[in-house]
């Protein structure tokens, strides 16, 4: 072990923040990492480079994680054209008697919540279906862009039923830990960011008060254009519940059938790969007999939304590569000894936390911040007798910390979108409250380093 063990991540980490470019820095660290193994032949660091790519997927787990990141983009599109969120929407407006401020805020929220398996769909259906009734209820849109960016990151990477869950499991497997399921599992709780931001939400919407410069600017008239995007009309609502309830029964079922009875001891990638290809099919069949759509609109849209998933699936790659290289440089053990000659243990917490909030926030990419930290992270608690789900919880809170608070992030931008605000306006009304969270977030975690 020596100090070029961490180039590779270093290497990653500036050229990330320098140029805002994840794909690119992952694979100058491969590069890297070859480069050192290789004894410094550029020739042969290529090659290695390209034959470690390759070689991830010799791997059936990494072969079902990338299968399965592709085809959740195929779900993801045949519930967005089913028309059946907008249905589900409708059916929500109707029954909730959306009448005053507390339950249109409430409308995003549980939307948010509920539409747990991507993201940027979570985000988009929560917000564009809310725009007209906080504009009819005098609640600006800034407060909704607010809370649909609050919601769904933090959602998804607490139910983890999701890519989220199957591409963080990918990078936990790669560690030493016996049981990475259960220490993803453990981080749920420690994750204090998400947490924490979803009480403060949950507070918002509840008494319908706002601080700081969201408080100032509540009554501003947004003048600025529209979201492009409309919701398909609606027809079923039951197009996008019945592949959402198959995908998360059918993953609690393979877990169990997988684990031989033991939910903690299945196999996350087999049951999440398994669960997608029954909802997705379910999908199409539902479109295809129920709602009569073409046959060749159905493929066409399917590989749209496999084109879609495809920059996050090749960082989920890199990343598998870039882990395995690391392993054989000994990255995890050298921070480890090194950390451990020089910084309290029951800080180290804490300090992951806050820089995993850093590269996410320079970088705008929580899911790139994942690839790069926890192959680091994990191992390190290991090796100090460091709790691993409270590392890895501090990752994962860190990264949603910093895509919060980045201008840059594919997130924020999209909820700024889907609300019909001003980005940089929707930036400096959230960051008060992203500090805050992440505020307590660090605080929690300190107290928690001193509890080791």
């Amino acid at each position: 072990m020596s100090w070029l063990s961490i180039l590779p991540p270093i290497v990653a980490i500036i050229f990330a923040i320098w140029k805002r470019e994840v794909t690119i820095a992952l694979l100058l660290a491969i590069f890297t990492a070859s480069l050192i193994l290789v004894g410094g032949n550029p020739i042969y660091a290529f090659t290695d480079s390209v034959d470690r790519i390759i070689n991830v997927f010799s791997s059936a787990y990494n072969t079902r994680i990338l299968m399965f990141s592709l085809l959740i983009g195929a779900l993801i599109q045949l519930i967005k054209i089913s028309g059946g969120v907008t249905a589900f929407v409708d059916w929500l407006t109707h029954r909730s008697l959306v009448d005053n401020q507390r339950k249109a805020g409430l409308l995003p929220t549980i939307l948010g919540s509920s539409i747990f398996i991507d993201t940027n769909m979570s985000v988009l259906t929560a917000g564009l279906s809310s725009q007209a009734l906080f504009d009819k209820l005098k609640m600006s849109r800034l407060r909704l862009a607010y809370i649909i960016d609050s919601t769904c990151a933090p959602i998804s990477v607490l139910i983890l039923l999701n890519g989220w869950g199957a591409a963080i499991l990918g990078h936990v497997e790669k560690t030493a830990v016996t049981d990475p399921t259960a220490v993803m599992v453990g981080s749920i709780g420690l994750n204090f960011y998400a947490i924490v931001t979803l009480l403060i939400v949950f507070y918002t919407v509840l008494s319908t008060k706002v601080h700081g410069p969201l408080k100032t600017m509540e009554n501003k008239i947004t003048h600025q254009q529209q979201a492009e995007q409309d919701l398909p009309k609606a027809t079923k609502k039951r197009y996008m519940l019945a592949p959402l309830i198959l995908m998360v029964v059918s993953i609690l079922i393979f877990m169990f059938i997988t684990g031989d009875g033991d939910l903690r001891q299945g196999s996350g990638s087999e049951s999440v790969l398994w669960s997608v290809i029954l909802s997705t099919l379910l999908a199409l069949g539902l479109l295809r007999y129920d709602a009569k759509v073409p046959t060749k609109e159905l493929m066409t849209e399917s590989f749209k939304g496999l084109g879609n998933l495809l920059p996050l699936v090749t960082l989920v790659l890199l990343a598998f590569a870039l882990s395995s290289v690391m392993g054989e440089l000994k990255t995890g053990e050298f921070v480890a000894q090194a950390v451990g000659d020089f910084i309290p243990l029951w800080l180290i917490p804490a300090l992951i936390f806050v820089l995993a909030g850093f590269i996410s926030f320079t970088t705008g990419t929580s899911w790139g911040t994942f690839g790069i930290l926890i192959p680091i992270a994990v191992p390190l608690a290991l090796a100090l007798g460091i709790s691993p789900s409270l590392v890895l919880g501090a990752v994962l809170g860190g990264a949603v910390f910093g895509d919060h608070a980045s201008p840059i992030s594919d997130t924020t931008v999209i909820s700024s979108l889907a609300a019909g605000c001003d980005l940089l306006d929707h930036v400096k009304t959230q960051l008060p409250y992203a500090m805050t969270a992440g505020g307590i977030s660090i605080i929690l975690y300190i107290i928690f380093g001193l509890m080791q």
